[in-house]
């Protein structure tokens, strides 16, 4: 019975201008910009988190506003600052830019599902003496293989200070090969087996 339902799809009404978000230590803040495409009036609301994903965390940015309304074919510009912080400068640091849409109630529709969808972006907060980029950097990964429990792991090590994200890494040996996916970010002077 379940498959012959129709399947709908779902996607975020509110978009972002940025896929992710280098806040430069130097700089007083920065901005994003959230756009609603759609046809219908959304609240939105923006926190600033860590990879955890909790609200007990003290985090060091702030966005603003926190909570807005977006029209149709409207935009809102997001500004994130800086609170004073004890932030690592030899290396980036790692949070997340949340934005959860709120989906405004229609009178009269009552037996309605509305979803409040959440994105999140990386945001990197980047020292200002780090010099360089990552896509400079990446030359300076270094992999080597290591035994273990009788299995032969491929550690991945960043001497870096920046985050390393792999789309894809694939391994070629002589006896044989493949394709790892689905790898989590290798963070600064950090490994990964």
């Amino acid at each position: 019975l379940l498959l012959i339902l129709p399947v709908g799809s779902s996607q975020a009404a509110l978009t972002l201008s940025n896929t992710r978000i280098v806040y430069p230590s130097d700089s007083r803040s920065t901005s994003v910009v959230v756009r609603n495409p759609s046809k219908q009036t959304y609240a939105a609301q923006v926190w600033i988190n860590t990879q955890a994903d909790d609200s007990v965390t003290a985090v060091p940015l702030m966005p603003s506003p926190q909570l807005f309304r977006l029209d149709p074919g409207q935009e809102q510009l997001l500004q994130i600052s800086a609170l004073p912080n004890d932030l690592a400068e030899d290396r980036e640091s790692l949070f997340f830019l949340n934005l959860q849409e709120i989906p405004q109630a229609v009178p009269g529709q009552y037996n309605t599902l509305n979803i409040a969808l959440r994105t999140r972006l990386k945001l990197f907060y980047r020292p200002h003496q780090l010099k360089g980029s990552p896509a400079t950097q990446a030359n300076h990964l270094q992999f080597s293989l290591h035994s273990a429990n009788g299995q032969t792991q491929l550690r991945a090590h960043n001497p870096t200070p920046f985050h390393v994200t792999f789309s894809q890494l694939e391994v070629v040996g002589a006896q044989r090969s493949g394709k790892l996916e689905n790898l989590p970010m290798l963070p600064p002077f950090g490994d990964h087996y």
